[in-house]
């Protein structure tokens, strides 16, 4: 089983944008919380920590 986490920082307004994550047999698995139906992104682990070193640099 699959299992989505939010992010603590995710705030209970229903005009917010959220992202979930997973973690897949293949890596990471990025979704949109509002529009789960429209699949998710996989990434390698490697890739998904590039991913976050770069958004934590752009602050």
């Amino acid at each position: 089983m699959t299992i989505w986490r939010k992010s603590s920082y995710t705030g209970s307004g229903n005009d917010e944008v959220c992202v979930e994550v997973a973690s897949l047999s293949g890596g990471i698995g990025v979704r949109d919380s509002k529009h789960r139906e429209r699949g998710r992104l996989e990434l390698r682990r490697d890739a998904f920590a590039g991913l976050l070193e770069h958004l934590k640099t752009r602050g």
